[in-house]
């Protein structure tokens, strides 16, 4: 598989990701940086960025980062992302991972 491409609406840039390659690791090896990033698991939330179309798999993320609710609307972490088709992406400002932490814990 010669890779998908993922388009982030948000800069207008667009990357290959190569198979079993995270949305993370793909956007930094194409020397690009639209989210903060934290401890590449899944645990900080950091990375959220917003799916708006494509099909792609997670792996393990942390809920309180990324409830069930949040992920049916394509809120994930770019850590734990992996297309399977080309997706098109929106990076959420920095901070509002720190938002949604402090409204969920409220």
């Amino acid at each position: 598989m010669a890779g998908v491409q993922v388009f982030n609406r948000t800069t207008g840039d667009r990357f290959s990701c190569e198979e079993g390659q995270s949305v993370l690791k793909a956007m930094e090896h194409s020397g690009l940086r639209c989210v903060p990033v934290g401890c590449r698991g899944g645990g900080c939330g950091f990375c959220k960025v917003t799916v708006l179309n494509g099909e792609f798999q997670c792996g393990k993320m942390s809920k309180v980062h990324v409830s069930p609710e949040c992920r049916k609307r394509g809120e994930v972490l770019a850590c734990r992302v992996y297309p399977l088709t080309d997706l098109t992406i929106e990076c959420r400002p920095q901070g509002a991972a720190d938002s949604t932490t402090e409204q969920q814990q409220k």
